[in-house]
């Protein structure tokens, strides 16, 4: 054990790679990581197992370290009675995975800090979330005396909650056919659109989550179908979201999600994996639409993510905290005199904070929450000047405040950089290459796709979750691959570079090798090569994040179509079988938004834009600023092995290939036609 200079002694967790276990690193329990050491101990020992798990942007994992784990008194009725380990959800998703179905089974819900008590071979008896002090203390104590008064009790408990868990992966191959034409689809999605909020958008009452995936299938389906109502409901829930306070409108970025129905107020944290894909999602409503508010929110989220979330090596950052000097949001409120002082202009400061609902009193605990309720041009009226002039008045305040905030203490970072988000993040950066065209967002994304090939891939195609301060460890999990795959299968479509196809063929084909479960027909999320949990577990429905199964299916699909591969198209169909009668169990549709982007895949065929000649990355780039649903963008400067592009090649000229289940419409020169070829075959 190491120690502190002083009274404070370090325990196990001090050089463990997530910043979560490091913060907990000077608490008196005496902390195990997650690992051989203390479920061996518990074993010899016969003592419970407390599993702690948060991670480190988790405000309330913050209240209940400084409540309960920093008390001497609490921390010595753990360590006498239990083994006690740290877990960080983000590193080790499939131990989370475990007890956060525990509690869901014990109590109906569950959240982190998440906390559990399993028997020495980590059998479950106990699992909640967070608790006052005495409550924590009444837990403890009332779980040791029945460990020692009545163990066979435990045991029996221990065995239903067990049950119960490994039932929840259970999944029956379906070996129908795919019974849900476009109508069926078209009737679906209307129907799922009950349960949104039409006035402020996302799902009806709080809190509110953004559910990127959901609005990406609404936008998709609009485009498919041409039914208005889609696109409303995406642009009501996108608007309000981006001039809401869950955006960090002088800085850029999301927030985890907002407290209320109205986007106002949000839990401050801002994670990795939403803003990759709200990048995402902007940059693809700014194709459709045209708006500048999508393309604005692209590039500050991005200028975000540059000054604040990318490391020297092209990672990114996993999440900056919630609190910074103990509260909750303290680094992003202001009161009016703060603004006014560092504005120190009266005229302009009273047209900042009429745009972004700035008062005395302050719209959150005496403070403000910078949110738009106005619009340049309602100001320009107001204050008798040009919509330009408002425009730069609130860019240059904006900057003031961005720059005096700056001087605040920051948000703790949390630096652990992890693949799969990475992966995300790196999608996001694409699509803003394809929709607005700048070259320093295809950059970084090639920047950060080398870094994963260079850190966190070895040659036979294993990856590894984690990298922090130049060391990458943690077996990847079945989300690291989905994720990447895509995320390389992108990156070809936006540079028509062949090693970004083979880099996903070769993870795809260890994923199938190592993850793909024969009797399911779906994959598992621990690789076999990992130590067994108390459950074998499968990620199937959709969240924040997708599922990893399907996004697994998704890659496949993709990955088939470019490389005319039957056997990965016929995967991801059987997968999409399987999940059929869930999908259709549910008006939610971001419990399945990704699985019903493939469905929609499946229903109607991906288009396959080949474009082969000296200008085909020029004509790419300008086809790509448009938005395209579903299709697959291919294509080369040179005669290239890949099927759809053999024999395709005119010399002296670029030439378009618009297909669809591998046949090919005839061949046009010019982007606007084949856009137009596009759009006829989408109104058929």
């Amino acid at each position: 054990m190491n120690s502190l200079s002083g009274d404070k002694k370090a325990n196990r967790l001090l050089n463990e790679s997530s910043p979560y276990l490091q913060q907990h690193a000077y608490n008196p329990v005496d902390w195990f990581p997650w690992g051989d050491e203390a479920l061996k101990i518990a074993e010899e020992e016969n003592k419970l197992l407390i599993i702690s798990i948060g991670y480190a942007a988790c405000h309330w994992c913050h209240v209940m370290e400084h409540e309960s784990f920093e008390d001497s008194l609490v921390a010595k009725i753990m360590n006498d009675n239990f083994i006690s380990i740290k877990v960080d959800r983000e590193e080790r998703p499939d131990v989370d995975d475990v007890y956060m179905t525990a509690a869901q089974l014990i109590n109906g819900s569950g959240g982190w800090p998440l906390n559990a008590i399993a028997l020495p071979n980590g059998k479950p008896v106990f699992a909640g979330t967070y608790y006052p002090k005495d409550q924590w203390l009444n837990i403890l104590n009332q779980i040791s005396k029945l460990n020692r008064e009545n163990p066979a009790r435990l045991q029996e408990s221990a065995d239903k909650i067990t049950e119960g868990i490994q039932s929840t992966t259970v999944i029956e191959v379906n070996e129908n056919e795919l019974d849900f034409d476009f109508d069926d689809f078209s009737t679906h999605i209307k129907t799922s659109l009950e349960t949104f909020d039409a006035k402020f958008g996302g799902r009806l009452g709080a809190p509110k989550f953004p559910m990127p995936n959901a609005y990406e299938l609404l936008l998709k389906q609009y485009w498919l179908s041409g039914d208005k109502a889609l696109l409303e409901a995406s642009k009501i829930g996108l608007d309000n979201m981006t001039n809401g306070g869950i955006y960090d409108q002088i800085g850029g970025g999301f927030a985890r999600y907002s407290v209320d129905e109205y986007w106002l107020v949000p839990h401050f944290e801002k994670m990795l994996y939403d803003n990759g894909q709200l990048v995402s999602l902007y940059a693809q409503a700014y194709q459709m639409t045209g708006d500048e508010i999508y393309k604005t929110t692209v590039e500050q989220t991005l200028d975000f993510i540059k000054r604040e979330m990318t490391s020297p090596e092209y990672g990114f950052y996993s999440s900056l905290d919630a609190d910074s000097e103990g509260e909750e949001g303290k680094f992003y409120v202001w009161t009016k005199s703060e603004i006014d002082q560092v504005i120190n202009d009266p005229a302009k400061a009273e047209i900042f904070n009429t745009y972004y609902d700035v008062t005395e009193n302050g719209n959150w605990e005496g403070y403000t929450i910078l949110n738009v309720v106005s619009s340049y041009e309602s100001l320009s009226q107001k204050f008798d000047k040009s919509v330009d002039e408002i425009k730069t008045i609130i860019t240059e305040s904006s900057s003031k405040l961005l720059k005096a905030r700056s001087k605040r203490v920051r948000p703790g970072t949390d630096d652990k950089i992890l693949t799969s988000w990475n992966a995300l993040m790196m999608t996001g950066y694409i699509d803003a290459y394809n929709a607005l065209g700048t070259d320093e967002y295809l950059e970084a994304a090639l920047n950060n796709a080398n870094f994963i090939l260079n850190k966190q891939i070895n040659k036979e195609g294993k990856l590894n979750r984690n990298f922090k301060d130049g060391k990458s460890s943690i077996n990847a999990f079945l989300d690291d691959y989905a994720l990447t795959i895509g995320a390389f299968l992108k990156l070809y479509q936006s540079t028509f570079d062949k090693q970004w196809i083979d880099h996903a063929q070769r993870l795809t084909d260890y994923s199938l090798e190592h993850f793909y479960n024969e009797e399911t027909k779906m994959f598992n999320y621990t690789s076999d090569l990992d130590p067994p949990l108390i459950a074998k577990k499968s990620e199937f429905e959709d969240n924040v994040i997708p599922s990893s199964n399907s996004a697994m299916a998704r890659s496949l699909l993709t990955l088939g179509t470019l490389t005319y591969n039957t056997e990965y198209i016929e995967q991801s169909e059987q997968m999409l079988k399987n999940m059929m009668d869930k999908i259709k169990s549910t008006n939610y549709i971001s419990f399945y938004s990704n699985w019903l982007q493939l469905l929609l895949d499946h229903t109607v065929a991906p288009f396959e834009v080949a474009i082969i000649g000296e200008d085909a990355l020029t004509k790419r780039n300008e086809l790509s600023k448009n938005y395209l649903g579903n299709s697959i963008l291919l294509g080369s400067q040179i005669e290239e092995n890949l099927a759809l592009l053999k024999d395709k090649m005119q010399e002296g000229r670029t030439m378009i290939y618009v297909c669809q289940n591998k046949t090919c419409k005839l061949p046009l020169e010019d982007v606007e036609g084949a856009l137009g070829l596009i759009k006829h075959q989408v109104q058929q």
